[in-house]
């Protein structure tokens, strides 16, 4: 069965692989298409319907870009389209959510300290809210705050909050970070399967049939095309928070969120400027470093208390305690790797536990029994550099340990996170 503990890791990899693939491309036609929308100029000799026009150079050539305010007078003989980028991204998204937080939700995604829930009660809401969550925005867009983009922006921010905050209230810190990027990510593509994509074939389908297309068509992606620019940056960020503790193990780590957003913003809001007029207004440097100065401030709060042992074992974690080499993997774990991952760490340059994983008892270890077995027993990962001197011994123990325990599970049981 440790085979399948492998390649699971491996599959878990490559669809991060995909993942961060995917959305390189969505980010960076999305920011490329705003940008040149910002930079259009107007010209005398543009064709008929004609908004501006727009000369760059990159590699080695020139380009010469111009848009259609609504459609050209007839539909061109090639049309490319731009939706792929954010779909994959949303779909590989999913599917890491579904591996990493729902396969192993126990570990991940539930914390009972905070709300006793079931690892299928806890799917349901992180499936749920994120379904919910595009059906407030899309109605608080389609109703008549959808004229006043400001407001609409000041209530989807306040929305965002709340979202953070409750999901700090049942999940795990990294899950928190986690499902409010998914949150918001899921928002910007349902902005473009449901009304960007719908909207732009409404318009062709126009143009193909000799009918003249409705302006309001093209306003309302616009409308949508903004939203996304501004989220785009915060979802990064809660994409990354995962990997460093700083950010998500703090019980501000909701406050800390709303503030990324607002950085998301000023940060959006230089650039637009800068594309539009050809000088971005400076107050927005000050404003975002006083913005992660507080972030940075609010990352020092009392780190949320993860310790589990008043939870009782789970019936995996007993097999892997009663497996023979045990005791000899405790003592290892506790003697190699505790002083970095422990709740007040005693290693220079480690301030806190690295990933917010403890491995300072029982508890911990069993709990974490699949991480020290990829991380340090059949790879060379764990410690960095290995400055704790490790030997291949007490790795191999480590391996035979964990591949002793996962065969007297099921295959059911492995794929939970064993």
């Amino acid at each position: 069965m440790h085979e399948f503990a492998i390649m699971w890791d491996w599959i878990g990899f490559a669809v991060r692989w995909l993942h961060v693939i995917t959305a390189m491309a969505w980010i960076g036609a999305s920011f490329y298409f705003i940008a040149l929308d910002l930079m259009l100029r107007p010209n005398t000799n543009l064709p008929n319907g004609a908004y501006g026009e727009e000369w760059e150079v990159h590699g080695g050539g020139f380009y010469h870009t111009v848009k259609y305010l609504v459609a050209p007078d007839r539909m061109p003989e090639h049309l490319t389209w731009h939706k792929w980028q954010s779909y994959t991204t949303w779909l590989s998204g999913a599917a890491l959510l579904m591996i990493i937080y729902w396969v192993g939700g126990e570990l991940y995604l539930i914390d009972a300290n905070k709300a006793d829930l079931t690892l299928t009660q806890g799917i349901l809401i992180s499936a749920g809210s994120l379904t919910f969550g595009w059906l407030v925005y899309d109605f608080l867009c389609k109703s008549k705050l959808g004229e006043r983009p400001t407001i609409l922006m000041v209530v989807l921010f306040g929305i965002l909050v709340a979202m953070g905050w409750g999901y700090n209230e049942i999940f795990t810190g990294r899950a928190t970070m986690l499902h409010l990027g998914a949150f918001t990510a899921t928002i910007m593509t349902a902005n473009v399967f449901f009304q960007i994509m719908p909207n732009q074939r409404i318009v062709v389908a126009d143009l193909m049939a000799g009918r003249t297309p409705d302006a309001k068509y093209g306003k309302i992606a616009k409308l949508r095309s903004t939203h996304n620019n501004y989220l785009t940056l915060p979802v990064i960020f809660l994409m990354l928070s995962n990997h460093y503790p700083l950010a998500f193990a703090s019980q501000y780590n909701w406050v800390i969120a709303a503030l990324i957003f607002l950085m998301g913003v000023t940060i959006r809001h230089y650039f637009n400027t800068m594309h539009s007029t050809g000088k971005g207004p400076l107050w927005t440097w000050l404003a975002t470093a006083l913005l992660f100065v507080a972030v940075m401030w609010l990352s020092t709060a009392p780190l949320q208390d993860r310790s589990e042992e008043t939870l009782a074992l789970t019936n995996r974690e007993q097999v892997f305690e009663q497996t023979a080499g045990y005791d000899a993997v405790h003592d290892i774990v506790l003697g190699r790797c505790s002083m970095c991952h422990a709740r007040e760490t005693f290693y220079d340059g480690v301030p806190i536990a690295p990933k917010g994983v403890y491995l300072e008892t029982k508890s911990d270890i069993l709990r974490h029994a699949r991480e020290i077995y990829l991380q340090a027993g059949i790879t060379r990962a764990m410690p960095p550099a290995n400055v704790t001197y490790i030997e291949p011994q007490e790795r191999a123990a480590i391996a035979a340990w964990y591949q002793a325990a996962v065969q007297e599970q099921s295959f059911s049981l492995v794929l939970n996170g064993s």
